[in-house]
């Protein structure tokens, strides 16, 4: 099983010219992008994900500002991840129960391995603790 991790992506150009960053399926990214979504203008006192995925892997990145993501597995190991760099993101693997919360200027770039599917949500904590068994 996957942990959640960081992955950095190139970072090219200059800062008298800007930067750009890439990321490829069957690259860095380790599923083929099924869908691409982003989140913004997310007040900084709102904790938004609170689920996990069945099926679903994810790489969250702070395209702008600053996200603090926290995931939990299900044996209880939490990790906390500060993105505030755009060629920084976490992947978040199925299974991990995962928060995000947001800088007011944080934009946050999605990269799933699943079109979205509300049967592969699971939207309680409890239900998360249940579902995969967590001691």
């Amino acid at each position: 099983m996957q942990k959640p991790h960081l992955i950095e992506f190139p970072k090219l150009g200059a800062s008298d010219i800007g930067y750009i960053s890439v990321g490829e399926a069957n690259g860095l990214i380790p599923f083929p992008i099924e869908r691409t979504f982003w989140t913004y203008f997310t007040p900084e006192s709102i904790v938004r994900g609170r689920h996990a995925h069945h099926a679903t892997e994810q790489v969250l990145i702070a395209v702008a500002g600053r996200i603090i993501v926290t995931t939990e597995m299900p044996d209880g190991e939490v990790h906390t991840f500060v993105l505030e760099s755009p060629h920084v993101g976490v992947y978040v693997p199925p299974n991990a129960w995962h928060t995000m919360q947001y800088s007011h200027t944080a934009v946050q770039l999605v990269f799933a391995s699943t079109r979205y599917n509300e049967q592969d949500y699971i939207r309680k904590y409890e239900d998360f603790r249940q579902v995969w068994g967590a001691k």
